[in-house]
């Protein structure tokens, strides 16, 4: 008798949880979630409350809540982010991250000495962004830029920066309504740099960059370098441009294409013939444009007082050949006129005892010339004086009825040297 009431109670038991004894709990995985988000787990087919001693709920190996007797205990990483549900055994996940994707597990101790398990994955989506720009180049003053974010999460504010610096809307600067991109018509070389896009949740934050390259240039075309050197001085002329990206160069001298494409012009050593105009020229590849700067250079003769060209250096022998040759020309024209008395040279040099050279030859005879035509002047106006004297007497006598006057005789010529 007492065996079969065993046996009744048995077969009762059994009837009351074996459908639970070694049975797994169905829990359902729930769909994807994203950063920020909440999510609930709970097993489809709990057992009745009054057979649960003990319940557990874990991520992976750890623990995140347990119950018990009526207590519930939490692991302090999940505090005041979640919650439990003694009668639906379901546990909620508040303000998800990414950190909080896994196997959850869930473990139900009987009063009957049985354990139930069942465990199902959560998948949370990492906030994330990225930024999408043109792929043209871009042509200051005339192309448009449109710069547009893509993200996944739980995306609670949009935040436009440029260079680390917040991006304000203007006549130039639009952005769309949901603030998820921004259009920039037309650009300006300002308008270079990097751009941030920070998406925001409760949890968690993604920022993405964009790098923006404007081209503009050539423009503000320079050239270094001296204008005016000695010959034989070496230059080097140095051009510069606001260009981007950087401009290509080409140098002409006097018009006359150099063959040189680097950003300097150098002359070892100068001459005369490189005193002229350079002209350096800068070309950007991207905007097809370009502009010319020119630089003039003066290479003088090397020397003191600052030095004379070639054709003052020419002009002054020419003329002092022309000087020589005119005194010369001067010389023998009054020697074959005999204005210059020829003078006897073996005479003098036996005179001064040395012999003389042709500079003092020539200036003896000018002295003699001067000399001797001094004194035939001195004759001459000697010799109309008398004449002159005397026809003034014959006049006196004439007019006082004299018709014949003694002349005193001519004086000799020493006398009348010594009369004047």
């Amino acid at each position: 008798m007492m065996v079969y009431y065993r046996v009744y109670w048995t077969l009762w038991i059994l009837s009351c949880f074996g459908q639970y004894l070694g049975q797994d709990l169905q829990i359902p995985e729930p769909p994807n979630k994203e950063e920020g988000d909440s999510v609930v787990l709970a097993p489809d087919n709990p057992p009745p409350s009054t057979s649960i001693l003990i319940v557990q709920w874990f991520f992976g190996t750890m623990p995140i809540i347990t119950a018990a007797s009526g207590a519930t205990t939490e692991n302090p990483a999940y505090k005041d982010r979640v919650s439990f549900d003694s009668n639906t055994l379901a546990l909620e996940l508040q303000n998800l991250t990414h950190s909080d994707s896994g196997i959850y597990r869930l473990t139900v101790t009987t009063s009957a000495g049985g354990t139930l398990t069942g465990q199902t994955s959560l998948q949370v989506e990492k906030l994330s962004v990225r930024l999408i720009g043109p792929e043209e180049p871009l042509i200051e003053g005339e192309s448009s830029a449109n710069i547009t974010s893509k993200g996944n999460g739980n995306i609670i504010s949009v935040q436009w920066m440029k260079d680390n610096s917040p991006l304000s809307p203007s006549n130039s600067i639009i952005f769309s309504p949901d603030f998820r991109s921004v259009s920039i018509s037309p650009v300006q070389r300002s308008d270079s740099g990097e751009y941030q896009c920070k998406y925001t949740n409760p949890v968690s934050s993604e920022t993405a960059t964009y790098s923006l390259i404007i081209n503009y240039g050539p423009d503000d075309v320079s050239i270094k370098g001296l204008g005016e050197v000695n010959s034989g001085a070496p230059v080097s002329l140095s051009c510069s441009a606001n260009s981007v990206p950087s401009a290509s160069f080409r140098w002409m001298f006097n018009g006359t294409d150099t063959g040189v494409t680097t950003d300097t012009y150098t002359i070892d050593k100068t001459d005369l013939t490189h005193s002229g105009d350079y002209n350096c020229t800068a070309w950007n590849s991207v905007t097809n444009r370009s502009a010319t700067q020119r630089h003039a250079l003066l290479v003088k003769v090397s020397g003191g007082g600052g030095g004379l060209s070639t054709g003052a250096i020419v002009g002054i022998v020419i003329g002092v050949l022309v000087a020589v040759s005119g005194i010369c020309g001067l010389i023998v024209y009054l020697i074959k006129t005999k204005k210059i008395p020829k003078i006897n040279q073996q005479q003098k040099e036996q005179a001064s005892g040395a012999p003389q050279t042709t500079q003092e030859h020539i200036y003896e005879g000018i002295l003699e010339f001067q000399t001797t035509s001094r004194d035939e002047a001195i004759r001459e106006n000697m010799s109309e004086s008398n004449v002159n004297r005397a026809e003034n007497d014959d006049n006196i006598y004439v007019n006082h009825g004299v018709s014949n006057r003694p002349r005193a005789a001519t004086p000799p010529p020493g006398e009348q040297f010594h009369n004047i």
